[in-house]
C-alpha cells in the first residue's frame, strides 16, 4: 500500500500549493460549515475538530476558519449544503468513492458522471463499491525523524491509534477517525513532526497500476479534484513508489 499512501501524501503537498491561491478554501470551509451545524463546540464535535485541523494543515486564515464556523452554526447568513457520496469505476477498473458537498445536487450527479464517462469509468449504485474501503484516521511520519519504530509503534498504541504500517520512507499510523485529533496533539506535545493527517477511505485490498494505468487514473482523479464540489476522491489503487515518483 506504499503507492497509495505516498500519493496521498504528493496530494497532500499539492494541496498546500493550491491553498496558497485560495483554490482549497472554498471547500475547506464547507467541511466546517457542515460540521459545525452538529455543534460549534470542537471539543464537543469531533467532525468539526477534523475539519479545523485540516483547514490549519493548509495554513487557511483564522478569521476564514471562525466565519466558517459561525456560518455553519447559523450566526451568519449562509448557503445549505448537503453531503453526498457518489460510487464508481474509473480507469482501469478502480473502485472510487467521491464525497461533495453541494448546494444543487443534480448539478454536482451530472458534473460528477460526465467526468466518470470521460475517462472511461461509469458511476454506480449506492454501495456498490463502498465495501471496499474502511473509513479512518490516517497519520503519516517521515523516517527522517529519530525514533525507532518500536518506539514510535507503542507511543502511538498508548495514543489511542489502532495500527502502524511501514510505507516506504514513511510510517504510516491508523486511528479511529473519532481519535484522529487526539492522537495528532499527542505526536505534537512528544515532538514528533506530522507529514500527513486525515480521515480517509482506506482500500481493504489495493491493485496495483502499471505506469500508463497510473497515468489514466491519476488525470481521472485530478477531474474529479478540480470540481468545487468535490470534496474528496478516494480510490483503491496502489501505484509502485517508483513509478508515483516519476510521474509526479
Amino acid at each position: 500500500m506504499s503507492g497509495h499512501s505516498k500519493w496521498a501524501t504528493i496530494k497532500h503537498k499539492k494541496g498546500r500549493e493550491d491553498a496558497k491561491r485560495g483554490k482549497l478554501f472554498g471547500k475547506l470551509s464547507r467541511a466546517i460549515m457542515v460540521a459545525a451545524r452538529n455543534g460549534s463546540n470542537p471539543d464537543m464535535n469531533a467532525t468539526l475538530a477534523n475539519a479545523i485541523e485540516k483547514a490549519r494543515s493548509y495554513s487557511m486564515p483564522a478569521d476564514n476558519i471562525d466565519r466558517a464556523v459561525k456560518k455553519g452554526a447559523g450566526e451568519l447568513e449562509a448557503v445549505n449544503y448537503e453531503e453526498l457520496t457518489y460510487e464508481g469505476f474509473g480507469p482501469a477498473g478502480v473502485a472510487i468513492m467521491v464525497d461533495v458537498m453541494t448546494d444543487n445536487r443534480n448539478r454536482t450527479a451530472s458534473d460528477v458522471r460526465h467526468v466518470f464517462t470521460k475517462y472511461g469509468g461509469n458511476m454506480g449504485a449506492s454501495g456498490s463499491v463502498g465495501w471496499m474501503f474502511d473509513r479512518k484516521g490516517v497519520i503519516a511520519v517521515d523516517k527522517s525523524h529519530p525514533i525507532g519504530e518500536d518506539e514510535l509503534f507503542t507511543f502511538a498504541v498508548e495514543a489511542g491509534a489502532e495500527d502502524m504500517t511501514d510505507e516506504g520512507d514513511q510510517w504510516q499510523i491508523t486511528t479511529d477517525p473519532t481519535e484522529l485529533n487526539a492522537v495528532k496533539k499527542a505526536f505534537e506535545q512528544h515532538g514528533i513532526p506530522i507529514a500527513l493527517s486525515e480521515i480517509s477511505m482506506i482500500p481493504k485490498t489495493p491493485v496495483e497500476l502499471t505506469k500508463d494505468e497510473a497515468v489514466k487514473v491519476l488525470r481521472f482523479m485530478d477531474a474529479l479534484d478540480d470540481n468545487d464540489d468535490v470534496q474528496d476522491a478516494y480510490g483503491n489503487f496502489d501505484i509502485p513508489a517508483e513509478v508515483l515518483e516519476e510521474l509526479a
